[in-house]
């Protein structure tokens, strides 16, 4: 069926419009603590939506359906400890963050241990952050150019400059009030579809229904171990374990850790409210993510066929926007996408530029007067679009399901970034020298998972930080035990 001058309508609309409203903010950016921290001034309720939109980018959208399409619910284990990690951060990392004037997750680590592992620790972030969300952004042009037959590289073109627009003028007040307008746009989109999904299925609730509980769509519990019980399986991904355990520690880094979030969680007017956006995103990130396995779900019944016939699973839902779903729906369904897109490219460009300038360059020229800081910043923002606009191009026919290398990519760094980070928090006998051994120790354990060994995504963050945390407490106390005795 295709999409037609309305749903064109629609879509230009909404970009137009959501640029516009980002744009309002740029008056009121005057220092770095208003770019980068929004001055602190945002609720936690937009705190906590912003989180969600943060990581529910256009991967999740297209991918997650896909991923229920070809099996079942037991991606919801992995987002039970998502819930999990939520909890540990709000009583383990955020109070640390809270005891002074912090704008990045790495100015902890300086504080606690030194500027070296400081400088290793945020590089290390800048590097898989810009590659985990040049692959998001490419996800982009699986939707746009399906729905306006753009081309990939012309529809991740105009997605990364109409976003950078706004982040580059309101920083990231205007990130986060963007986020909030996105979360309600591509949720309700969501909940459209699903119900235009169950009228298209022929039956109705009653047959699709029928047909995936028979097939076991709806599961959502898999307690796998291995061949000889009771030892845990390390080789599939979505068991009650994995997802637990793995989406626990994964969580706690990604949230506790990466700048992306952290930096949000700082915007907060205190510590209190900090936590309570946090884990109310929590219960609202549980449920997008039911919603999107039942319209995966739902689509299998609608289709019935594997999901090599449309090329890909990530294929699936966007193909349906476009051919099946009535006019004016399909356009809102494909702006809705378009906002997550968004919405996650912001949180990035900003959360790059403030580590970027906080980490590195402002250290080493502190005398800055502070409209030549907000210029820089400004003008690091555009760098990091250009450089993300790069990767994306470079991930187009390189990749498989875009969900699942999204996030093997941020797993690679993960442990070693969350083993630091309890070192320093949870000891006092851990130094400089041995969180550095155990990171790269931690470091080279996630690569050796990922390229060499069979052993699921979902364990590669626990093991990263149990190698990095024993390692380099290890180390640390090698250390100190040589220098006390001048050896």
């Amino acid at each position: 069926m295709g999409l037609n001058r309305i749903d064109l309508l629609i879509i230009a609309l909404y970009l137009a419009g959501i640029t516009l409203f980002g744009l309002r903010f740029r008056k009121r950016q005057r220092t770095m603590r208003d770019y980068f921290l929004a001055n602190r001034e945002i609720p936690w309720w937009a705190i906590s939506l912003s989180i969600v939109a943060a990581e529910t980018s256009t991967l999740t959208i297209i991918s997650i359906p896909g991923l229920a399409y070809d099996s079942n619910f037991t991606f919801l284990q992995l987002v039970m400890g998502y819930v999990v990690g939520r909890v540990i951060i709000s009583f383990v990392l955020l109070p640390q963050y809270f005891r002074g004037d912090l704008y990045t997750a790495y100015q902890l680590i300086e504080r606690r241990f030194g500027p070296a592992l400081r400088t290793l620790t945020a590089g290390l972030f800048l590097l898989t952050r810009a590659a985990a969300e040049g692959v998001r952004v490419y996800a982009v042009s699986i939707v746009v150019s399906i729905a306006l037959g753009t081309g990939e590289i012309t529809s991740i073109a105009i997605i990364t400059l109409l976003t950078l627009i706004y982040t580059f003028e309101g920083g990231l007040a205007a990130v986060i009030w963007t986020d909030v307008v996105q979360t309600f746009i591509y949720i309700g989109g969501t909940l459209v579809g699903l119900v235009t999904i169950l009228h298209l299925i022929p039956g109705g609730w009653d047959s699709a229904h029928a047909l995936a509980a028979n097939l076991h769509k709806f599961q959502i519990i898999d307690v796998a171990f291995a061949a000889h019980w009771p030892y845990l399986n390390f080789t599939k991904p979505y068991t009650l374990w994995a997802g637990v355990i793995g989406g626990a520690f994964f969580t706690t880094a990604s949230h506790g850790t990466d700048q992306l979030i952290v930096q949000r969680l700082l915007a907060a007017r205190n510590l209190r409210q900090s936590a309570l956006a946090l884990l109310s995103s929590g219960i609202a990130i549980l449920f997008q993510f039911g919603l999107f396995l039942f319209v995966g779900v739902m689509l299998f019944a609608y289709y019935r066929v594997p999901s090599e016939t449309f090329g890909r699973a990530d294929k699936i839902y966007p193909t349906f926007i476009v051919s099946r779903m009535p006019h004016g729906i399909s356009g809102l369904l494909i702006a809705a996408i378009l906002a997550a897109a968004m919405s996650n490219l912001s949180a990035a460009l900003n959360s790059l530029s403030s580590s970027s300038m906080m980490d590195f360059y402002f250290r080493f020229h502190p005398e800055a007067l502070e409209t030549k800081r907000l210029r820089l910043a400004r003008m690091t923002t555009v760098a990091w679009a250009l450089l993300l606009f790069g990767l994306a191009v470079l991930a187009l026919h390189r990749v498989g399901r875009v969900v699942e290398v999204g996030l093997q990519i941020a797993m690679v760094a993960y442990g070693a970034l969350l083993g630091v980070f309890l070192l320093g928090v949870l000891t006092r006998r851990a130094n400089q020298n041995g969180a550095i051994l155990g990171m790269i120790g931690g470091l080279a354990t996630e690569v050796y998972l990922w390229r060499w060994s069979a052993t699921a995504f979902t364990w590669w963050v626990p093991i990263g930080t149990c190698v990095t945390f024993l390692v380099g407490y290890v180390a640390s106390l090698w250390i100190r035990d040589r220098t006390s005795t001048g050896s």
